[in-house]
């Protein structure tokens, strides 16, 4: 073979290796009918929006529009529930705290107001037994009117009626999470906000995501996050804890996190986003396999962000959006995540 016809074959071939290092990420999957839907669903997804598909260890789908993109950052609403009850579960593992701690040890007016056998636990899945209201926009308005979490808990804990034994019934709002929040504060004596960056965003490399506020923080609904961001917390949910190599929570810490703790006759109000669906520790089970364990998660928030993990398929999907939830964003998301699946086989039997 001549020198000049080895040169061309070494040329040809580093062409080829070229051109299929520059294949899209999501060549393995046609996301065609995806694309479709979305474009079909224009209107109710509404102007700005980012969707992200996360798989084996990358993005596979993304698709943006308006001003938005994977970076935009925007308040999340009730998905900051997941992420605070991640942290509890942090500190569960390091041992600075319990699931089974009774509020009461750090928060003492509790045993006066007959609530003082409420737990970590029962906070985390919303089972307090405390009175509360159905989640309105005007409550994130109302909340400006406290100056501290501290100043928030003390109404809870002193106004508000014990209308169930705790762990007996279900009802959606951001007391207990609230609670767990001010319960970590103390017992660690540091800010919510500190100690969220320090075991959860950074570790995480969640740069755009916190919790910041001019008023009080809102562990249940008050963080701000991008899609970017979300997408690696749901990575280290589908990889039992890891990150990037490190582990962030324990395997059992991701089980309990991802594990119903309520039936349907504890339920006694959800959100119509989430009806008809039990709940886990920060998110809602949206689907259970054949034994009936979870296997799809959500963590639906007021302004349209739905983050999703999907156990049988092993991917996350984040819609990040602008406008406010509603029932019918609830069903597009669900449609949309229906195209996903056609591309991704179940590991489930």
């Amino acid at each position: 073979m001549s020198q000049k016809m080895v040169r061309n074959c070494a040329i040809v071939s580093m062409e080829v290796i070229f051109l299929l290092l520059l294949q899209p990420l999501n060549a393995q999957y046609n996301f065609q009918e995806l694309e479709k839907t979305i474009e079909l669903s224009k209107k109710e997804l509404g102007k700005e929006y980012s969707i992200l598909v996360y798989k084996d260890g990358k993005i596979v789908f993304s698709k943006s529009a308006g001003d938005f993109n994977p970076k935009t950052q925007a308040p999340i609403a009730s998905a900051s529930k997941w992420l605070t009850a991640a942290l509890i579960m942090a500190l569960v593992d390091d041992g600075k705290i319990s699931l089974d701690d009774k509020l009461s040890k750090y928060i003492p007016d509790m045993n006066k107001y007959s609530k003082g056998f409420i737990t970590i636990r029962h906070c985390l899945s919303h089972l307090t037994g405390i009175a509360s209201e159905p989640i309105k926009l005007g409550d994130i308005i109302r909340r400006s009117r406290y100056s501290s979490l501290e100043e928030e808990i003390t109404e809870f804990v002193t106004k508000r009626e014990i209308v169930a034994n705790p762990g007996l019934e279900f009802r959606y709002s951001n007391v207990g999470l609230n609670l767990a929040g001010r319960y970590i504060e103390l017992a660690l004596r540091r800010g919510f906000e500190q100690i969220m960056q320090e075991k959860i965003l950074r570790p995480l490399q969640m740069r755009g995501t916190n919790f910041s506020s001019l008023n009080a923080i809102n562990p249940s609904g008050g963080a701000q996050s991008t899609a970017n961001d979300y997408i690696n917390f749901c990575s280290m949910l589908l990889n039992k804890g890891m990150f990037n190599g490190k582990r962030i929570l324990s395997e059992s810490s991701v089980q309990y996190l991802l594990q119903a703790h309520t039936t349907s006759s504890m339920i006694k109000y959800a959100p119509k986003v989430a009806e008809g669906y039990n709940y886990a520790a920060g998110s809602w089970v949206i689907q259970t396999d054949v034994n009936g364990n979870p296997s799809v998660l959500a963590s639906p928030g007021l302004f349209g962000t739905w983050p999703m993990i999907d156990l049988c398929r092993n991917y996350a999907v984040v819609f990040f959006a602008k406008e406010l939830m509603s029932e019918d964003r609830r069903d597009i998301y669900l449609n949309l995540k229906k195209k996903i699946d056609e591309q991704i086989a179940s590991n489930c039997q």
